[in-house]
């Protein structure tokens, strides 16, 4: 079972940052326990998640700000550098460079002391694989084989972000971001549950720490919970009566050592987390727990078991904006971590 302290902070990936020396700074500011490098898409296309996550994979082009595969192209050698690749473990061709990740980059340069993990972040291979397109703007994700190459491709990604992560600290997470697994089970998205399901353990299998997963929208929580997911990270301040609907596969979650990141400061925008206090968000925390927790999932296991993060990532608030959430959050985590030690419950 893995135990952290209760409530640690960690973010979710983006700032809206251009210098990734001033994005890493506030990392180390804040996160002191579980920092993680910062994604920064406003420096340009090379940074947008699609674009930094699609290097390397079969056919891919990158034109005017859209990246997508063309098909016009024999994408046999390709797909077949890709597999063998895949099965020899050669990670080396799936590098972020510092052109497309430059937090990362400089992330990897830091020392942290005493920390209890290091965290990254993968886009997920149903947001990739509905985001990126054919030539025809057929998404890839409706081709059964280059569906097959995402989730191959992203295992090799996830798994050398892992290895070079745990240059600076023992204990990794490795985020998979899927926001739009909202989509699930609208005509939107025309997949089933057990292909869902297939994909992400695909991508999970190349995470040897801790996996986690990322969705800042309403999902069908259950199909998460079945896989085998090590942190669940959702929008605790907008969705957590949603989350609440699925106290069964709650419990078994967090019987198997599961982790619950719930993502109590909002992000929608500067205002919003202008107008919030840690008073404020303690309490919403409070009533998110109470609430789950009435449904049958046992208080004590939440607590034990929890960690905080922002809704969402925070590149779409001002430097400031971002700053001021992300003091919020740790204020907190302290908050909590205090109360608890007080024996509040």
């Amino acid at each position: 079972m893995v135990t952290f302290p209760g409530f640690l902070p960690t973010a979710v990936g983006s700032l809206p940052h251009t210098d990734p020396m001033a994005a890493c700074e506030l990392v180390q500011r804040y996160l002191l326990d579980v920092p993680a490098w910062p994604q920064l898409p406003r420096r340009g296309v090379r940074e947008s998640i699609q674009v930094q996550f699609s290097q390397g994979f079969p056919g891919v082009v990158t034109q005017d700000g859209r990246v997508f595969v063309d098909r016009g192209r024999d994408l046999d050698a390709d797909l077949e550098r890709l597999y063998t690749r895949y099965l020899s473990r050669d990670l080396d061709a799936s590098a972020l460079d510092g052109r497309c990740a430059a937090g990362l980059a400089h992330f990897l340069t830091l020392g942290f002391k005493s920390v209890q993990a290091v965290k990254g972040q993968i886009i997920g291979p149903l947001s990739f694989g509905l985001t990126v397109t054919d030539q025809d703007r057929r998404a890839v994700l409706y081709d059964d084989v280059l569906a097959d190459a995402v989730a191959k491709h992203l295992n090799l990604q996830a798994a050398w972000q892992e290895r070079e992560l745990r240059r600076l600290a023992p204990r990794t997470i490795i985020f998979v971001d899927e926001p739009y697994l909202a989509a699930f089970g609208s005509s939107y998205l025309a997949v089933e549950r057990h292909e869902v399901i297939a994909l992400l353990e695909e991508v999970f299998a190349g995470i040897e720490g801790l996996k986690g997963i990322h969705c800042c929208g309403n999902t069908d929580w259950s199909l998460l919970l079945e896989t085998s997911v090590d942190i669940l990270n959702f929008d605790a301040y907008s969705f957590a009566e949603a989350l609440s609907l699925y106290p069964e596969a709650l419990r078994a979650f967090l019987r198997r050592g599961g982790i619950i990141a719930w993502g109590i400061v909002p992000t929608a925008g500067d205002t919003q987390v202008m107008a919030e206090t840690i008073d404020s968000l303690t309490a919403r925390l409070w009533g998110a727990l109470r609430l789950v927790a009435s449904k049958g999932v046992p208080l004590e296991d939440l607590l034990s078991a929890s960690l905080l993060t922002p809704a969402c990532g925070l590149a779409t608030l001002s430097e400031s904006g971002a700053a001021r959430a992300l003091e919020l959050l740790a204020g907190v985590s302290e908050r909590m971590r205090t109360e608890l030690e007080g024996g509040a419950r």
